[in-house]
């Protein structure tokens, strides 16, 4: 069951950043960029078994900010990608704010989830935390990887790049992300597992978020309408 949730839950994630790339261009990736994060932050405090290896959720929300900003990379320019993790960033903060406040409110008498709330929310703290330094630091050097394996391969081999750049920093996202989240909270040995479960899936959603990158390039095409970049981002490519 949970195998097949997941494969559903990447075509609906992958397919929804095409449909905000193809509607509203670049304001719709930096959007998707903050909504999978917070997103993805929500759904890590799950432990869950998918073809008996334990994982936490979140994997497929998180590998699809890799995706976008491949995405706005390719379109745009590499500026345009580290805006994306910068706002992306700035949700974080926001919902890390607003979950403190969240459980410091007194419930009345009628209210009958606070405590599911509490326990959602005091641990997406610490949980969110260490999400956001992993994932500021990873998407970042993600960035910059794939715009450095672009420039020495003459903007040749788009799978190539896409496939080691987000490979490599998913893989290290995973484990530090596992080692802060949850030391102390479960065993280092189950830790290290969940990292490496995490990586493992995770090398498997790179390869499937190729073809929609692919799929990107060609909806772009197909409706015959030039990309346009943005003042700083010619310079920047003139540069």
């Amino acid at each position: 069951m949970n195998i097949l949730l997941g494969i559903l839950e990447l075509i609906v994630c992958f397919s929804g950043v095409l449909v905000m790339d193809k509607l509203f261009g670049k304001w719709g990736l930096y959007t998707w960029m903050a909504l999978a994060v917070v997103f993805a932050n929500i759904q890590v405090s799950k432990q869950v078994d998918i073809g008996g290896i334990s994982t936490a959720l979140g994997n497929v929300m998180f590998a699809s900010t890799y995706l976008t900003t491949d995405i706005l990379n390719e379109k745009y320019s590499d500026k345009a990608s580290k805006n994306a993790v910068k706002i992306a960033a700035a949700a974080l903060i926001a919902y890390i704010i607003f979950a403190i406040f969240t459980q410091l409110f007194v419930p009345n008498s009628y209210d009958t989830v606070d405590g599911a709330m509490k326990s959602i929310f005091a641990m997406s703290v610490r949980i969110t935390t260490a999400s956001g330094v992993m994932f500021v630091l990873s998407n970042w050097v993600d960035v910059i990887l794939y715009q450095k394996i672009k420039q020495k391969t003459g903007g040749k081999y788009m799978w190539f790049r896409n496939n080691i750049s987000t490979i490599l920093c998913n893989c290290a996202e995973n484990f530090g992300f596992s080692i802060l989240a949850f030391i102390g909270t479960f065993p280092l040995l189950y830790c290290l597992e969940v990292a490496l479960a995490g990586s493992v899936i995770e090398m498997l959603i790179a390869a499937c978020d190729t073809p929609f990158l692919y799929l990107a390039g060609y909806l772009n095409r197909k409706s015959g309408i030039l990309l346009e970049k943005d003042d700083d981002d010619r310079q920047e490519a003139v540069a």
